[in-house]
């Protein structure tokens, strides 16, 4: 990933009743050095600890096992003596065995969206509903959106964290939100068209469907009111950046998060340098370990990502394995935090095919740079007879007739085999094919036995 790299547009006017971009327009926090954050960190890491330790059955005999308690993290680096919280403990806690506080302080329940198992549980008093929506307010103005601007809701409401994540984000801000949810393609370019939003929050996969049917409606995705998006929700690749913002004349940016820690707003890029996500480290801790073991690994290395609450009251969790793979490297933009890759996958996501390891990122390089084929893709697991077999079921896109589609699967077979090493047989299907939920495709179908 380029450490640097410009927007697409210069930066918009400020609105009215926003401060002028710049270092006097961000918080305390994003303003202050390492070493601050770092002792604001230990404070807070103490304090989630104790209060784990305390209210959390599942958590406290962790520790018994382990041979630790709260008292024994002097500094930073102990955190790594401590055991890790995973999904399976959280399942097992369900519904309502995790929470660390009385159920009459909480005040909303949210789930994890449970694409890769059974959905998780997670409770938010009023302070983590605050602590949240400043944190995605945080992200936008990260982006490039002001107070004042519209902002319009593209992500899913409900269980899922994200339209309400960004919802109260936006709000706190100093937004106007269109809150229209997941879904309704059509309606969603009218409201766009009709009410000229300045910023997104979405799925990239589902603006670029988005975009197709701004075509459909034959109006110009460059002529629209959109000058930032918002992306999250689903791993995504810098050639889908380059595509999203020449299809829209935008600047796209990163957000991350997941229910079990948050929601969205762990994490986001800035629009400035567009060079990975600041994880917002006073209120997590993050650590990169060996996918396949327990051993941290320094800033630099790929691995998965373990985060820390620092501040969350109803559902504290420390050292969650996310399975999520990236790296971390200094801050640039916000100095006082580091910056995580891009994800570029899931360990449990990790395809092993005759031998060779495969991610689905991967597979969506390749999509994207095959005309006709948009970016909604599927790969499906078979062991018909000795040996496995891959099968990636991709979209059209909706322009593209029998012959370009026929071409496109032939393109997309021998880029996978020549760039991946792997055959696979592409079924090239109509747009809205595979089924999405809260506006993300299941990306890997196993269908192997045991």
């Amino acid at each position: 990933m380029p450490d640097q790299v410009s927007p697409r547009r210069p930066p918009r006017p400020a609105a009215d009743s926003a401060p002028a971009p710049g270092p006097g327009s961000l918080d305390a926090m994003e303003r202050a050095p390492r070493e601050e954050v770092e002792r604001h960190q230990l404070v807070r890491l103490r304090r989630t600890l104790r209060h784990a330790y305390d209210h959390q059955v599942f958590y406290r005999r962790k520790c018994q096992a382990a041979g630790v308690t709260p008292d024994d993290l002097r500094e930073l680096a102990d955190l790594a003596r401590f055991p890790f919280t995973t999904k399976q403990d959280l399942r097992d806690a369900y519904p309502f065995e995790a929470l660390a506080v009385p159920m009459d302080r909480v005040l909303r329940v949210h789930a994890s969206s449970g694409t890769t198992g059974s959905a998780t549980v997670v409770g938010y008093t009023r302070h983590d509903l605050d602590v949240w929506a400043d944190l995605v307010a945080r992200c936008i103005r990260a982006a490039g959106g002001r107070p004042g601007e519209k902002v319009h809701v593209a992500y899913g409401y409900g269980l899922f964290t994200g339209g309400l994540g960004a919802h109260y984000g936006a709000e706190r801000l100093g937004c106007t939100v269109i809150p229209v949810s997941g879904g309704q393609t059509t309606r969603q370019v009218r409201l766009i068209h009709d009410l000229r939003p300045d910023t997104i929050m979405v799925t990239p996969s589902y603006l670029l469907a988005i975009a197709d049917e701004f075509r459909r409606q034959g109006l110009d995705p460059r002529a629209s009111s959109l000058r930032t998006a918002v992306l999250g929700a689903e791993p995504w690749t810098e050639d889908m950046r380059a595509e999203i913002e020449d299809v829209f004349a935008l600047d796209a940016v990163d957000i991350y998060g997941l229910s079990e820690v948050m929601g969205p707003g762990v994490a986001g890029e800035c629009a400035e340098t567009k060079d990975g996500l600041h994880v917002w480290e006073d209120h997590f801790r993050p650590e990169i370990v060996d996918p396949l073991g327990d051993a941290v690994l320094g800033d630099g290395a790929d691995g998965e990502l373990v985060l820390t609450t620092l501040t969350r009251e109803a559902l504290p969790v420390v050292r969650y394995r996310t399975r999520d793979l990236t790296r971390l490297r200094p801050g640039t933009a916000r100095p006082g935090f580091r910056r995580m890759a891009r994800i570029t996958g899931r360990s449990d996501d990790m395809i092993i095919l005759r031998g060779v390891n495969l991610f689905p990122s991967q597979i969506e390089e390749q999509v994207l740079r095959v005309p006709g084929l948009a970016p909604h893709f599927q790969l499906l697991l078979r062991r018909p007879a000795r040996l496995d077999e891959l099968t990636v079921r991709v979209e059209h896109r909706p322009d593209a007739g029998p012959v370009a589609r026929a071409a496109a699967g032939v393109l997309l077979a021998t880029a996978v085999r020549e760039h991946l090493g792997v055959a696979a047989e592409v079924e090239v299907v109509a747009p809205g094919t595979l089924e999405r939920s809260v506006g993300k495709i299941r990306r890997v179908v196993d269908e192997r036995p045991g």
